[in-house]
């Protein structure tokens, strides 16, 4: 590095945003994640042993993937290459390879290839890197805020490790924010800060797990804001308000949030929570779901988990996708919360759903029985020749509606698919049934 690069350099280093400076170095600075860098964990282990193997980080913006691959990067004794997949092509990639190539050939030495947002690869980039991952010609660190098991090729993802970070926790917010107020290197150590308890605990509360987002916006209050005749900056909570990165939901129609916020929806309807119910609800109205999804997806809630217990929830589901379809939003909330409401605390019975899936599967795997000759479609001429409909007993012609004959395949006579629960009004259904076989006998 000649001397202009390495003032430049500096330079970047000393304007980059708090959170950039304040990146760890090394594990025995690295906040958070513990159960993969913590003593005696995995990732802890690899890179103490300098035996680093392909990897994908994978976790929300702000919990450490980037950090934690310079770390290996500052551990290790391999070549460090690094490339941006919003940035980079084959072209790039392959690039990178022959680097790697000649490294190893001459030099003997293996090179790590990081490859932030790498689910914006596409396939042809992806199996671009794949004979030399599968040739240990390079280790790839991959970092990604989306599934790989949704975004990443199978061949590509089944010669790496997936390593989840979450969500950094309220202690570990508040130990980046008061390791940025105390360090005079890299960060803000050198300046008088009065900040109020109320202004971190709201900082910390709005990051959301966020170490980015908390960092940045703790030094846009304190750069933002004038000191005193003392020099000391003030930050209270109105300031801390002001200066925080606006909250956008952390909600992908098409990734992990979307999936794991619909699953959290519909079991909290099965589980007769209306709270919980209406909270994710309204996290997915605010994230702009799709009102007609959400609405089917309580269709099916009615059907599959309160079925027969109260038939009336069906009709109401129904009736919340036509009026959404009707009227739209932001006025199609109220019907999606109603029914929804009506879901979660309605009686509940899955014994229609069990029913046709063990039904299902008997067709599917079993010998299809024969359709027994009185219930045979006897209506053209010439069916009664052949036995169709002959003996057929219509059961309006005696008491009750009901008369006992066979109406399942002789290979399937005595099987029971129906078994209505005592939950609502599929009590009544099971009364009416075993009185039905009570009279038979």
């Amino acid at each position: 590095m000649d001397l202009f690069t390495f003032k430049f350099e500096e330079k970047l280093k000393r304007n980059a945003p708090l959170a950039d400076r304040m990146r760890p170095t090394n594990l025995e600075e690295f906040v958070g994640q513990e159960h993969i860098v913590g003593k005696g964990k995995f990732l802890n282990r690899i890179i103490k042993a300098d035996r680093i193997t392909s990897m994908i980080f994978y976790g929300p913006p702000g919990t450490g993937k980037t950090t934690l691959a310079m770390i290996i990067a500052n551990s290790t004794n391999m070549v460090f290459e690094k490339l941006s997949a919003v940035t980079s092509g084959v072209k790039d990639i392959r690039e990178v390879m022959n680097r790697a190539e000649e490294n190893l050939k001459v030099y003997n030495k293996r090179t790590i290839l990081f490859i932030d947002e790498i689910h914006r690869f596409n396939k042809s980039q992806q199996d671009a890197l794949l004979p030399f991952v599968e040739r240990g010609i390079i280790i790839l660190i991959g970092a990604t805020t989306e599934n790989p098991y949704f975004e990443v090729n199978k061949a590509l993802l089944s010669r790496v490790m997936v390593l989840r970070l979450e969500p950094l926790s309220k202690d570990h917010l508040r130990k980046l924010v008061n390791n940025a107020l105390s360090d005079k290197e890299k960060g803000l150590g050198n300046l008088k800060i009065n900040i109020t308890e109320e202004a971190i605990d709201y900082l910390i509360t709005i990051g959301e797990g966020d170490g980015r987002t908390v960092l940045n916006s703790l030094e846009i209050g304190v750069l933002s804001t004038p000191a005193d005749d003392n020099g000391i900056i003030e930050i209270d909570l109105d300031t801390i308000k002001a200066s925080i990165q606006i909250k956008t939901p952390k909600y992908d129609k098409g990734g992990d949030e979307h999936y794991d916020t619909i699953s959290a929806f519909i079991k909290s309807m099965r589980g007769s929570d209306p709270d919980a119910t209406l909270y994710w609800l309204a996290k997915m109205i605010n994230a702009g779901e799709d009102p007609k999804f959400i609405a089917r997806r309580i269709i099916i809630c009615a059907s599959e988990d309160v079925g027969n217990a109260d038939p009336n929830a069906l009709n109401i589901a129904v009736s919340a996708f036509n009026a959404v379809n009707i009227i739209g939003m932001p006025e199609g909330r109220i019907p999606l919360a109603q029914a929804a409401v009506y879901i979660a605390t309605a009686p509940k019975s899955n014994a229609a759903y069990k029913g046709i899936n063990q039904a299902l599967a008997d067709v599917e795997t079993k010998s299809i029985g024969k359709v027994p000759s009185h219930l045979r479609d006897g209506s053209y001429p010439g069916a009664k020749a052949l036995g169709h409909g002959i003996g057929y007993k219509y059961p309006h012609d005696y008491e009750e509606g009901y008369i006992q004959q066979q109406y399942l395949p002789d290979e399937f006579v005595g099987k029971k698919y129906y078994e209505p629960t005592d939950h609502g009004y599929e009590r009544e259904i099971k009364k009416r049934l075993s009185k039905l076989v009570d009279n038979r006998d």
